[in-house]
């Protein structure tokens, strides 16, 4: 059988052309895939620059989440707003948070409860401060930076509880203390003040005021800062209420103040060492004399 070549060659040629095509067209699409692919690449690789900045995991990428009170007290956070960078804690956090290379803007504010952020769980800040004293009962679920301030402990009452004239811890000890849940006061109260007597512990500063107020507890022990804010700035927290004394050897009752993490915090490193930088560059000191006023609180006997 004879083939007529000639028949075919119309067809061979079209045949020829649209392969062709198609491999052109493969090298079209094969580079137009690999431009979108080295794209996505440097996306991805932008996207984790900008995530891994400073190389630190925090809660939200590229922002850092500070927790504080509700409400947060002066001399700590005026005006109850800790945005403002005003008060002494609000200073630090803004202090520890540009040492960590985040900007003001680049802050999240957050509120706790003092006693649920010291619980165990899951957090919504990488970092809470409102005066939570560091200790090993509460290092077992949460972790502290190194500390960033240290004070005493003063009794308040109001001026005309019969302990108000007190001189000294001994003259303290048939009195009724209130103290807020989860303060150091609680334990200090209990072991060196008021052994024999029971603690009455509420769920904040402000209850224990409020008791204070209503004469349900003689007298109260709080932070020295705090207690000079409640009876001499804002005196309506404690109607005629006056501050009975410092404790003797209260600045050593804890380790100090210390910025609280979540537990087993890929943060807890680097926020100390910004804590220790801010200490030995004499931020911390700086600070304190700007927001911390001097006392002059006498010391019970």
């Amino acid at each position: 059988m004879k083939v007529a070549f000639k028949h075919l060659a119309p067809v061979l040629l079209v045949f020829l052309l649209i392969a062709a095509l198609a491999a052109c067209g493969g090298k079209d699409d094969a580079a137009d895939g690999a431009a979108a692919n080295e794209g996505a690449e440097a996306e991805t690789a932008a996207n984790e620059g900008s995530e891994a900045e400073g190389g630190l995991a925090t809660l939200t990428a590229g922002k850092l989440t500070i927790a504080t009170g509700n409400p947060a007290w002066a001399p700590w956070v005026l005006d109850d707003d800790p945005e403002s960078g005003r008060g002494f804690e609000a200073a630090v956090a803004y202090a520890v948070a540009q040492e960590l290379g985040f900007a003001k803007e680049d802050v999240v504010w957050v509120r706790t409860d003092f006693d649920e952020a010291i619980q165990p769980g899951p957090k919504d800040f990488d970092f809470n401060l409102q005066q939570y004293s560091i200790t090993e009962a509460r290092r077992d679920v949460v972790d502290f930076s190194s500390p960033y301030y240290r004070e005493p402990l003063v009794v308040i009452a109001k001026a005309d509880n019969p302990f108000a004239g007190a001189t000294s811890v001994a003259e303290l000890k048939g009195a009724l203390f209130g103290a807020a849940s989860g303060d150091v006061a609680v334990q200090y109260t209990t072991d060196s003040i008021a052994p024999d007597r029971e603690v009455r512990v509420f769920n904040n500063l402000s209850d224990v005021l409020a008791a204070l107020n209503n004469g349900q507890v003689d007298a109260a022990i709080v932070s020295m800062l705090t207690g000079d804010y409640i009876i001499n700035v804002e005196g309506e927290q404690v109607e005629n209420g006056t501050i009975i004394g410092k404790l003797p050897g209260s600045e050593n009752a804890t380790e100090g103040l210390g910025l609280l993490l979540p537990k087993d915090s890929p943060l807890t490193e680097a926020v100390s060492q910004a804590i220790d930088t801010l200490k030995e560059n004499g931020t911390l000191d700086a600070l304190a004399g700007e927001w911390l006023s001097q006392f002059d609180i006498r010391e019970l006997k």
